[in-house]
């Protein structure tokens, strides 16, 4: 038994390390150990200029952006910052290109000072910071795009008592002109983007819209080996599902292009006529939901130096002189909560990552979901989910406590055993065997429990990195920020506590020094808790207390026949 319960100690202590050496990888930009194929889809093959859209394959061979991003010649125009402000944001819009350049969440403190709000898009020349949302035209030369100037029409700039505020902004160029229409919603992270296309030369054209956000490819302030999540871009399809697309792969591809003369420009291996495009990062993520059942081309690539862009370009058709087209998307930008992602768009609710486990971890978050709903409290809703987990795996932990229990009551026919047989590995594994069978002890009667519930416990610590729903949520006290950890360490020395009474309640190992690396277990598990977000350490800590209460009474239980019958 001392041989088998160290193992799978062994191997519990060796799990709990590779998901904390693959959260640092993650959080280093690195591919995770667990990820499944989606690194392949990152690895799109290089599309050629002829494979783009025809339209945009022409631009660029007459000279004009072929897509997005593309250096333009810079024409004289005194740009503005309107300023739009709703219950949920303060969103500042550049007439130049009429490019969302800050968005600042109202609801949601910052990660690191808590004395700002949670600010998305933004750009900062100081620290190299670029968050950007931008649509425009392609298809022909001097299209507007998100390098024209636009005018901005009079209009409301706070919501005031309304239930939505609209900024409306214009700009014409080679016979096109183009309307952006940005709609905010009371009590809605969804932001409306119309643009109206009109024909107003004298020759058709066949403008194609584009929407695509850039990034930096940085992860957010704040961010830590034990509190990390993915940061970069992320698409879906009904045909393809969800995908991540690495900041890391874009530059590969980049570099790669530049050496062999490539197009720099990746198509996404399947066009759709569904789905979005984001950027995801650590409780939020912005998307770009385009117009639906309308034809387009996902495209990734390297705009400049340290900036990255994900986009979606969609062909209009041929517009006639006088004519106009509207096209509608959406763009979301706003926490990962569950709810509201999932009334946006399918598979939107993808962007909240929880890890290899999410078959799991997606079930645990709707139960603890439903015990908040009652509780109101995400600290006490805890506590509940732990006693419901406990309760469930009660038949299992029973069995096991019974298992170690009645170990410890021949620990000393055991160490006679030892003793006898002490040159003897072999008669002495043997005399072992034959003492459990008599004893009908089973070796593994008190690691299963430990194992089997294990996958539950990875689970809930993803399921605690990834729900915004729990950042800045408060218990009692000194916790605050559940998804933090704990500022004073009294959770971690609690949980060490608990750990030291449950390895005196189990059997001691017959050698010493494995005695002592027994007992070194909680100190280091506790110092590595320091870490983590004290929701999980609250977790661990009350399924140790319920474990010690359990285990102490079972074992009394085993011990009381055994003292009559001495």
């Amino acid at each position: 038994m001392d041989i088998n319960k160290r193992t799978i100690l062994w191997i519990v202590f060796a799990v709990s390390l590779v998901v904390l050496w693959n959260n640092w990888m993650v959080s280093t930009g690195k591919p995770s150990m667990f990820a499944p194929a989606p690194a392949q889809t990152a690895k799109a093959p290089e599309a050629k200029k002829s494979e783009l859209p025809a339209a945009s394959a022409t631009a660029a061979a007459t000279g004009a952006a072929a897509l997005p991003g593309a250096p333009a010649a810079a024409e004289p125009f005194k740009s503005e910052r309107i300023t739009v402000t709703t219950d949920l944001f303060r969103v500042d819009v550049d007439t130049l290109g009429g490019t969302i350049k800050r968005l600042e969440l109202l609801k949601f403190k910052d990660g690191v000072d808590v004395n700002k709000n949670q600010v998305l898009f933004d750009v900062d020349a100081g620290t190299g910071k670029t968050y950007l949302a931008q649509t425009g035209l392609v298809g022909a030369p001097g299209l507007p795009n998100h390098q024209t100037g636009f005018v901005a029409k009079p209009g409301p700039r706070m919501l005031n008592d309304a239930n939505q505020v609209q900024l409306v902004l214009e700009a014409e160029s080679a016979g096109v002109k183009l309307t952006k229409t940005f709609t905010f919603k009371r009590g809605d992270y969804v932001i409306d983007v119309r643009h109206d296309i009109s024909n107003v030369g004298t020759a058709p054209v066949k403008p194609e819209l584009y929407l695509q956000l850039v990034h930096d490819g940085n992860k957010p302030a704040g961010d830590s080996y034990f509190n990390s999540s993915y940061t970069g871009p992320t698409l879906y399809t009904d045909a393809d599902k969800y995908h991540k697309l690495k900041f890391e792969t874009l530059e590969k591809e980049a570099a790669e292009a530049a050496k062999t003369g490539k197009d720099a420009v990746q198509d996404h291996p399947t066009k759709a006529d569904n789905g979005w495009i984001a950027i995801s990062q650590h409780f939020f993520v912005s998307a770009f939901v385009p117009q639906d059942k309308l034809g387009r081309t996902i495209f990734t690539k390297k705009v400049t130096t340290n900036q990255y862009a994900i986009g979606t370009i969609q062909p209009l058709g041929t517009l006639a002189p006088g004519a106009t087209v509207t096209n509608e998307a959406k763009l979301y930008s706003g926490p990962q909560e569950s709810k509201l992602l999932e009334k946006v768009t399918p598979g939107l609710d993808l962007v909240k990552d929880y890890g290899f486990l999410t078959i799991i971890a997606k079930p645990i978050f709707w139960v603890m979901d439903q015990i908040h709903q009652v509780l109101g409290n995400w600290g006490w809703t805890i506590i509940a989910f732990t006693i419901l987990i406990k309760l469930a795996f009660f038949p299992l932990s029973a069995a096991g406590y019974r298992s170690m229990a009645k170990v410890k009551l021949v620990t000393p026919k055991m160490q006679a055993i030892r003793e006898r047989y002490k040159g003897d590995p072999a008669k002495m594994n043997q005399a072992t065997m034959e003492l459990y069978k008599t004893e009908k002890i089973n070796p593994l009667g008190g690691c299963l429990p430990i194992l089997v519930q294990m996958p539950v416990f990875i689970a809930l610590y993803w399921v605690l990195q990834a729900s915004v729903e729990i950042r800045g949520a408060p218990w009692i006290g000194w916790i605050t920020n559940l998804a933090a950890p704990d500022p004073w360490y009294i959770l971690p020395v609690l949980y060490a506590i608990s750990m030291y009474i449950t390895t005196k309640l189990n059997p001691a190992p017959a050698d010493p020094m494995q005695a002592k690396m027994m007992l070194f277990m909680p100190l280091a598990f506790s110092v590595m808790f320091f870490f983590f977000p004290s929701g999980l350490v609250l977790y661990w800590v009350v399924n140790n207390v319920l474990s010690i209460g359990q285990q102490y009474v079972i074992s009394k239980k085993f011990a009381a026949p055994e003292a009559a019958k001495s």
